[in-house]
């Protein structure tokens, strides 16, 4: 993937920073409503992206309905999706069903520093992880990991969680989600990385207690 459909990709992937936003603003139960909405719309909308034929029959009824300018208009968002989704994607559940599932189970479940802390964190440091190891990975993994990106989500994971839990939970969350990005835990990172920060900072933030 270029380094312009990269920043596209993370872009669109960065507003899943509106959680923790809504989580602080509006409260527990209004962040619940509105990822449990974000997360039916998507998998309402997903065979429409995965399957081509259906696809192609939709905008064959649109034509009878609406301008020409219509269809290309949705051609070219089509087309930029298709710019932005990894080959592995494209006919399997999509990275940001993964991230409404996790980000809904974490908000519920744990506290809220920590849901806030750990969305933050799974959704900017793999942002940065990425863009910084496209940019200037110069040391890499055998998986193709970089260990400029990961330095650049662990440091990023300890700013971030810095105020929320202190420095020691920090240290530990970051680098929870750091393994959890680097090794791409199933079933998805965008779904493992959310849940092994809150699930660490928890179990660590009860042992220090």
């Amino acid at each position: 993937m270029s380094m312009k459909s990269e920043l596209k990709r993370k872009s669109l992937h960065l507003t899943g920073v509106l959680v923790p936003v809504s989580y602080l603003l509006f409260g527990k139960d209004v962040t619940l409503t509105l990822i449990g909405v974000a997360f039916f719309v998507f998998v309402v909308l997903e065979p429409f992206r995965i399957i081509e034929a259906l696809r192609d029959r939709i905008k064959e009824r649109l034509r009878l309905y609406v301008y020409d300018d219509v269809i290309e208009r949705v051609e070219k968002l089509e087309r930029q999706i298709e710019e932005i989704t990894r080959e592995h994607e494209r006919y399997r559940v999509a990275a940001h069903i993964y991230f409404a599932a996790a980000a809904f189970i974490v908000v519920y479940f744990f506290p809220k520093n920590i849901a806030i802390g750990a969305i933050a964190v799974a959704t900017i440091g793999d942002a940065l992880a990425a863009i910084i190891g496209k940019s200037f990975g110069r040391h890499r993994f055998k998986n193709g990991k970089s260990v400029e990106g990961s330095l650049a989500y662990f440091l990023s994971g300890v700013f971030i969680l810095w105020p929320l839990v202190g420095l020691p939970l920090a240290v530990v969350g970051s680098l929870a989600g750091m393994v959890a990005e680097f090794y791409n835990l199933l079933p998805d990172d965008n779904f493992s990385n959310q849940l092994a920060i809150a699930v660490v900072l928890y179990l660590a933030d009860a042992l220090v207690l």
